[in-house]
């Protein structure tokens, strides 16, 4: 037999799916309805030496879900009910925003123009990266519309990315968490899942110990539980949610570049946006630096998607 038999058949997969889910699409965001939007974020602040590694991860996620079409609306016992109890709270799919492998700063304001325009609709963004440096302009445009309001933010990740500046860039990925930390709007950053050796330097970690960063490494909630994570979110908070792959185990999520065994599992990180959501408000989330090229047949587009799906019910249920 020459070719795989369509497995994904037998669950009425669409084999050509071009939203998240099938979900509706809404390209024209000043007509926004919807209290979730997805956006496709390919690249911000990519490195010269490698370039927007990232690009096709938003529609490779999108394909992902093809298995997950013909069924989101049956009984999801991750939720105890369907993805999205009503049709008031379906997100809508805006499509991927354009990028150029150059001209980084106009990468970063159009993720800024359109999150802002996002939140000016009074909905919350979802974006699908794209690399590690997606999130600084998103979290900046949070800040655009905060209104007085403070934010915990709350990264999901291998590593700590604090270093001031990598490859004499300040914007890019290594540099992430550092950056939110000079932003007035953040309150407090809870970083869980660091791991192994990342591209911090012990004083890195020392500057996010002195700023206050609250740190639960992988190991650490392997031995306390997600609730040493949950109970340093204050109740009643406004909450940013950032979300790298490789903060999940590689056997799970393999199309990362920077694998580490000792890894998240899915229900750890399912537990983690829970039970952010269960303490205040998330006003963002961002799913970044899931790289298709380096994947295994399939299987980590997959799992990030099905973490994403069960994300965006998270969603639904606090905008119903």
């Amino acid at each position: 037999m020459d070719s795989k038999p369509n497995l994904g058949a037998l669950y009425g997969a669409d084999s050509e799916t071009t939203s998240f889910l099938n979900l509706s699409t809404c390209a024209d965001l000043d007509a926004l309805t919807a209290p979730i939007a997805i956006l496709g974020a390919p690249a911000a602040t990519p490195y010269a030496s490698v370039g927007a590694y990232c690009r096709n991860a938003p529609d490779a996620l999108r394909q992902a879900t093809g298995v997950l079409t013909a069924n989101v609306d049956r009984h999801d016992f991750d939720h105890g009910g369907p993805v999205f109890p009503t049709p008031a709270v379906r997100p809508v799919d805006c499509g991927n925003l354009s990028f150029s492998e150059t001209d980084s700063a106009a990468n970063r304001a159009a993720i800024r123009d359109a999150v802002g325009r996002i939140l000016g609709r009074g909905a919350v963004p979802v974006l699908l990266g794209g690399d590690d440096s997606v999130p600084i302009p998103m979290i900046e445009a949070v800040g655009d519309h905060a209104a007085g309001r403070r934010f915990t933010v709350l990264q999901i990740d291998a590593h700590i990315d604090w270093r001031d500046t990598h490859m004499g860039e300040r914007m890019g990925l290594s540099s992430t968490m550092r950056r939110a930390s000079e932003m007035p709007h953040i309150e407090r950053i809870i970083q869980v899942g660091a791991r192994g050796i990342g591209s911090a330097s012990t004083g890195d970690y020392e500057d996010a110990l002195a700023w206050g960063v609250r740190f639960v490494t992988a190991d650490e909630l392997r031995k306390r539980g997600v609730e040493a994570v949950i109970d340093l979110i204050p109740e009643g908070s406004d909450i940013i949610v950032c979300i790298d792959a490789d903060a999940l185990d590689p056997a799970l999520i393999p199309g990362v570049i920077g694998r580490a065994p000792g890894g998240l599992s899915y229900y750890q990180a399912v537990d983690l946006i829970k039970g952010a959501a269960s303490r205040g408000r998330v006003a963002a989330m961002d799913f970044v630096e899931f790289m298709p090229e380096r994947d295994v047949d399939g299987i980590g587009a997959f799992t990030f998607a099905r973490l994403i799906t069960t994300a965006l019910g998270v969603l639904a249920r606090q905008a119903g």
